[in-house]
Formats: structure tokens, C-alpha cells, sequence
């Protein structure tokens, strides 16, 4: 067997489907990202919504209701913002940390959700 077909064939063990073996993590990074973004789509609208119709601070009581017009909106465009870049930081996220990092980083944003969730349930309700 020349040298040629060696190669030829050692390229085409390398492939796993449609992508590379190295381009894995970038379709998984991606991946994530296009479902992060399906998840925050309604938010994402709703965010939008309160930042453009300054009308909607009566939906609120409490904190957001009493805040000047400028402030309000600030603070709706601020949220609509993060729901924005969010996906794009997951995929990155997804696509270039290892896996060690990813699991720990994971545990971190869980504990934060079920920190705040405890937390908005004392201090809220």
C-alpha cells in the first residue's frame, strides 16, 4: 500500500459523520446554545416588552412601581440584555471548557437558582 492511500484512509477514520472529531464541541456548543435561546425566547419578548412600553409599570407593585420611567425601562433593558447574551455565553461555555469545569460550573449555577428561589419564596410571598 503506497503512502498516499495510508493517508487517505487514516483522514477518513478521523470523521465521525457529517462533522470532525474536532468540531464536536463546537455542534455541542451550539446545540446548547439554540436550546438556551428557546428557553429564554418568552422572557426574552416579555423583557423586551416592559423595556419599550413604559405604560406596563403598573403591572408591577412593590419596588418596580414605584421607580421613576427612566429607571424602569433601564432596568427592563438591562434584563432583556443578559436574556440576549445568554445563549451566546452557554455556547461558548459549552464549547470550550472541559468537562471537569462544566460539571463544576453547573453545580454552581444550581445552587444559585435554588438559592434564589428559596429566597424570593421568604421574601416575596
Amino acid at each position: 500500500m503506497s503512502n498516499k492511500s495510508r493517508a487517505a484512509t487514516e483522514t477518513h477514520h478521523e470523521t465521525h459523520g457529517v462533522l470532525l472529531a474536532d468540531d464536536r464541541s463546537t455542534a455541542w456548543g451550539w446545540l446548547s446554545g439554540l436550546v438556551v435561546l428557546v428557553f429564554v425566547a418568552l422572557p426574552l419578548s416579555a423583557s423586551f416588552a416592559f423595556a419599550t412600553h413604559p405604560d406596563t409599570k403598573q403591572l408591577f407593585a412593590g419596588r418596580l412601581s414605584d421607580a421613576t420611567t427612566g429607571g424602569y425601562q433601564a432596568f427592563w433593558w438591562i434584563v432583556t440584555l443578559l436574556l440576549l447574551a445568554l445563549p451566546f455565553i452557554v455556547g461558548f461555555g459549552v464549547a470550550r471548557l472541559s468537562g471537569r469545569a462544566l460539571s463544576i460550573l453547573a453545580g454552581a449555577v444550581a445552587v444559585l437558582v435554588i438559592l434564589a428561589i428559596v429566597l424570593g419564596q421568604l421574601f416575596v410571598f
